[in-house]
């Protein structure tokens, strides 16, 4: 038979209450301390009058842009314009070798000189064989031969002197010259080549003034122009913003507007035409082109550094009037400098998150103060 001892508990000695009255406090929940709502800054949706301002993507193009090529096949001598710099009107370029065309205006030159003379024979023959034919001395078919053969050499030497001017007209065209005042390129034709027709040498483009072209949709063609309309043709209506953000000092006026849309883009090319008189824009620089198309009223506008974009769709950080945070989804309309106008989405007065954005979230209490730049102002 089994025999089992019998378990007695030992006696709870001091130690022991000890380390179950802290193990005991350990397990229950701490008092955690109240922690300061987050600190924002916070701008108040205004309504005023804005312009409506367009801006589009723009490409300088010289005025005037001249390809030159030679009239003539030659071997290129002489390069006579610095690259880069202005050129006048008539201004030698190139030099083409003039040898050959000088030898063949010369050849054309004594041709002249011997139909010449044949025409003088005939005419004589004529002035003699006149009377005689009057007085049957003569046939009058020898009257009709040396009549034909005075109008022979007649166009026979029309014939030359008209070589005669193709000849001395080679050897002018061997002298590239600048057909426009402008600014030369880089030299694409260098001495000693073999050019001809094909060559284009360089290109003179007038850049004083220049053409600005960009493409705007129908709805922004349409405003600007009844803009246009209303301001008697536009002039003066254009800026042009630089690649370095600064504003171009001269203003520019409507010059062009293509005959049709682009079916695949919907857009229509356009064109500005600015002076530039410092030759600062050069062919091919981008910039953007500014244009106001009227007045907005009461439009409601909020810092653009308050809008963000989640998935594609702008977004603010309203602060409540209980300074809790609410996401709201918001439509953007025109920039006025360091504002964006708000279509839909805010009510004047309501304030929007400008620095902190990145840690609110929605229902977080917040403490909100008054954006520097913008309390500066009030």
């Amino acid at each position: 038979m089994a025999r089992f001892r019998k378990f007695h508990p030992l006696p709870s000695s001091p130690v022991a209450l000890v380390l179950a009255a802290a193990f005991g406090l350990s397990c229950g929940k701490a008092p955690q301390a109240a922690t300061a709502p987050l600190r924002v800054e916070v701008a108040t949706a205004v309504q005023q009058d804005v312009p409506v301002v367009h801006e589009w993507i723009g490409t300088v193009d010289g005025f005037v842009n001249a390809e030159i090529r030679p009239q003539v096949e030659g071997y290129l001598l002489k390069q006579a314009y610095r690259e880069g710099f202005p050129v006048k009107r008539g201004q030698l370029l190139f030099q083409i070798d003039p040898r050959q065309f000088e030898a063949a205006a010369e050849q054309a030159k004594a041709a002249v000189a011997r139909d010449q003379a044949m025409l003088d024979k005939t005419v004589l023959d004529v002035d003699r064989y006149t009377p005689l034919a009057a007085e049957k001395a003569i046939s009058q078919q020898e009257l009709d031969n040396a009549l034909a053969a005075r109008n022979q050499a007649q166009a026979e030497l029309d014939a030359a002197k008209a070589a005669y001017d193709k000849a001395k007209l080679n050897v002018e065209w061997t002298r590239v010259l600048s057909p426009i005042d402008g600014i030369a390129g880089m030299a694409k034709a260098q001495v000693g080549d073999l050019v001809n027709g094909q060559t284009n040498m360089t290109t003179v483009s007038t850049v004083d003034p220049v053409k600005v072209f960009f493409n705007a949709n129908e709805q922004e063609y349409m405003g600007w122009a009844q803009a246009w309309s209303a301001k008697g043709g536009g002039k003066g209506s254009l800026e042009l913003v630089l690649s370095d953000g600064t504003v171009f000092p001269h203003k520019g006026d409507p010059f062009m507007t293509d005959r049709n849309v682009d079916l695949k883009t919907g857009t229509i090319m356009l064109a500005g035409v600015f002076p530039n008189p410092d030759h600062l824009l050069r062919p091919g620089q981008y910039a953007k082109v500014r244009a106001s198309l009227g007045l907005e009223r009461g439009a409601i506008l909020v810092p653009l550094r308050a809008v963000w974009e989640m998935q594609g769709r702008p977004q603010v950080a309203v602060v409540g009037a209980d300074n809790k945070v609410e996401i709201r989804p918001v439509a953007t309309g025109t920039h006025a400098g360091p504002l964006v106008v708000i279509e839909q989405g805010l009510r004047p007065r309501d304030r929007v998150v400008v620095e902190g954005v990145q840690k609110v979230t929605p229902g977080l209490l917040v403490d909100p103060v008054p954006a520097a730049k913008q309390a500066a102002a009030g």
